[in-house]
């Protein structure tokens, strides 16, 4: 029996939905889950889970085998499909489905058979090409190195191929033998039902080997068997100014390593930590909350703000009225991905005092009486 999840409860959708009803909700849940623009975990194992039930829907004949005889009778589910793919991701702007399913299953493509996918579908339990998994870093940045920018250098505990092995998992002097059961394949072929009209397969990972194609009868001591073991790898980080909280960087072939494929990449996570003092607008702008007292507003003053980067000369106009915001320009922060710094933003607020003696209150009543 299937553990998968029903198609229709993946995308969203009721069991009598049209062709287009699918076809829009899938678009949605793509540009969501697409490994081009969410990196976060599972996000890939969303976005396969989607496609795949999507390529079942979208196709008359696969959707009623599916009705009929659920998951077991929608195993080829990804061939004849890529016409429908390709429409959908030209249309969002991205490559043809042949470039989006590369980063994912492999250098394949996952739509021409081959000795570990022998019925086109897609997917490889033993042997196919698959890249490593993705490292998340997350760092915390203050806004004066957001302003210039972060070099700084990490070390970041990774598999490697065990030195003892050479990452076969097999001790030395043996290796790894070919499955008998799956010939290698690491997957099973099962016919559940046939007539002179169809034949109804599902592949399986291997039992014997664990979908792996390979047994090792003896494992290295050092890593148990696996091939790989944690060392610590020393990395440099060049944060580029003006980066934002909660972007992601992206440092390809610094993830884990992987048997068959690509290694996966290092995923930086931008944290921006609070500021005493500044309070990070939009397009790069800065604010800061200057108190001044009533008298420095009616008749004027200058006075030295603090920056980012340095004090700054602020002149005050006789007469400035309290929340009256002022401008340094370009003493923000540089404007990612674009041209220029922002602002800083001076709000003037009037600080009263709280404890007056009695020559400063008659003072302040012959002002308030020459006002009127």
């Amino acid at each position: 029996m299937s553990n998968k999840r029903d198609y229709y409860e993946v995308l969203g959708v009721k069991k009598n939905a049209t062709k287009e009803e699918i076809k829009n909700t899938y678009r949605k849940l793509a540009l969501q889950y697409h490994p081009d623009r969410n990196k976060s975990p599972g996000a890939e194992e969303k976005f396969k889970e989607i496609s795949e039930s999507y390529a079942v829907l979208s196709d008359d004949e696969k959707r009623k085998r599916y009705d009929t005889y659920g998951h077991v009778g929608a195993e080829e589910v990804f061939r004849g499909s890529e016409a429908n793919f390709n429409e959908i991701f030209k249309d969002m702007g991205f490559g043809g489905v042949r470039d989006i399913f590369e980063q994912i299953f492999g250098g394949r493509g996952g739509f021409s058979g081959s000795s570990n996918d022998p019925f086109g579908f897609g997917f490889s339990f033993g042997g196919g090409r698959r890249k490593g998994r993705d490292i998340i870093y997350d760092a915390e940045l203050s806004l004066e190195e957001i302003l210039k920018g972060k070099k700084d250098e990490i070390d970041l505990p990774k598999l490697s191929n065990c030195d003892n092995c050479g990452g076969s998992g097999a001790a030395p002097g043996t290796k790894p033998r070919k499955c008998s059961v799956c010939n290698g394949q690491g997957q099973t072929r099962r016919v559940y039902s046939q007539n002179r009209f169809s034949t109804f397969v599902s592949l399986e990972p291997c039992q014997t080997c664990q979908g792996q194609g390979e047994i090792i009868d003896k494992p290295c001591s050092i890593c148990d068997g696996s091939g790989k073991v944690k060392r610590n790898k020393n990395i440099k980080l060049e944060i580029p100014p003006g980066v934002q909280d909660g972007m992601t960087l992206q440092l390809r072939g610094e993830g884990e390593p992987s048997e068959t494929g690509s290694p996966g990449d290092l995923l930086i996570r931008i944290h921006v930590k609070p500021h005493p003092r500044f309070e990070r607008l939009e397009e790069g702008h800065l604010l800061y909350n200057l108190d001044l007292k009533f008298t420095e507003l009616a008749l004027g003053t200058e006075v030295r703000v603090p920056t980012l980067d340095g004090q700054e000369k602020l002149k005050i106009p006789q007469g400035t009225q309290p929340n009256t915001i002022l401008k340094i320009k370009g003493k923000g922060l540089p404007r990612y991905g674009s041209y220029g710094k922002g602002d800083q933003l001076v709000r003037l607020n009037v600080k009263v005092p709280t404890l007056l003696n009695d020559t400063q209150k008659l003072l302040l009543k012959e002002l308030d009486r020459a006002m009127q």
